[in-house]
């Protein structure tokens, strides 16, 4: 079998580090609910040794830098072992920094975990500029899990995001599939803001409540017409609700994630990935966000 043909898995990069272990913990249990694989990666970061005239090669890898990263690898999946002994689990060592290696092992139908303290290798992650060999973004959705003591108690409550865009479409087929996958209710968000009068003068004159009536009406449709398009026979099961609010969105869905097991936010962009990394929602969620937020990025495979 070649890795085009694998089963779905969970992907989760590992270093070492606390914030990669409660990444590592998040991966296994989210694997196991779903009856998936988990792989465990470790990239030793070989930088390219360039020359004019030959072909770019990496630097060899010492015996003590593959030593040290068979000996985490190793580590985690003991780890996972101790908690999930009836997971299947694969280990992957590789040359390439942890993005590259995370996007070359991803499929479409995979979900790749990675720590908060690598906000900046999610940016690196989702651009995918590490390597040639690797794609512009990532694949697939890219959940960042927070780090904390341990893993909280699961409350069986997926929280999303919707607008109405594509990118939001993407965020709740993911959010249905994780919720059907793991037996969790979806609670559906979405919010507004009404502008103010651009002169003070007019405001006392302005018909805000008028405004906000239109502004509800609207959300309504768009969480009515987006669930009517994404929801389907093997989603009607599920417990669904509808939260909207009048408020900035990256507000609206910390304060209705608070508690939740996921929050899920879609992400779009010039250059793929700027949704993600140049100041959207998505950024405002991930920079705040005490629980793990799922970003589905803007070619991710919509498996179902």
């Amino acid at each position: 079998m070649n890795a085009q043909e694998r089963p779905p898995a969970v992907i989760v990069g590992v270093d070492g580090s606390p914030h990669a272990h409660a990444a590592l913990v998040w991966a296994a249990d989210d694997a196991a609910r779903r009856g998936v694989h988990l792989r465990i990666v470790h990239g030793m970061g070989m930088p390219m040794v360039l020359a004019a005239y030959t072909p770019p090669e990496r630097h060899t890898v010492s015996e003590e830098v593959r030593t040290a990263g068979h000996r985490v690898l190793a580590d985690s999946a003991e780890h996972v072992s101790a908690i999930h002994p009836d997971l299947s689990v694969a280990v992957v060592l590789a040359p390439e920094d942890a993005p590259a290696v995370l996007i070359n092992e991803a499929r479409g139908q995979d979900v790749i975990a990675v720590g908060t303290r690598g906000l900046g290798s999610v940016r690196a992650l989702m651009h995918g500029s590490v390597s040639a060999k690797t794609s512009s973004e990532a694949p697939c959705p890219v959940v960042v899990v927070p780090e904390g003591e341990g893993p909280s108690e699961r409350r069986g409550r997926i929280v999303v995001g919707v607008d109405g865009s594509d990118s939001s479409r993407r965020a709740l087929r993911f959010a249905l599939r994780e919720a059907r996958d793991t037996e969790s209710s979806v609670v559906v968000v979405n919010s507004w803001e009404v502008p103010l009068p651009e002169d003070a003068a007019s405001l006392a004159d302005d018909p805000r409540s008028l405004h906000e009536e239109v502004f509800d009406r609207q959300s309504e449709e768009i969480v009515a017409g987006v669930l009517a398009e994404v929801a389907d026979a093997h989603t009607e099961e599920l417990d669904i609700s509808a939260v909207r609010v009048q408020a900035d969105p990256v507000t609206a869905l910390l304060d209705e994630g608070d508690g939740a097991d996921l929050v899920v936010v879609g992400s779009r962009g010039r250059g793929g990935a700027a949704g993600l990394v140049m100041g959207s929602v998505s950024q405002g969620v991930l920079h705040h966000a005490r629980m793990p937020v799922a970003v589905l990025p803007p070619h991710a495979d919509e498996a179902g």
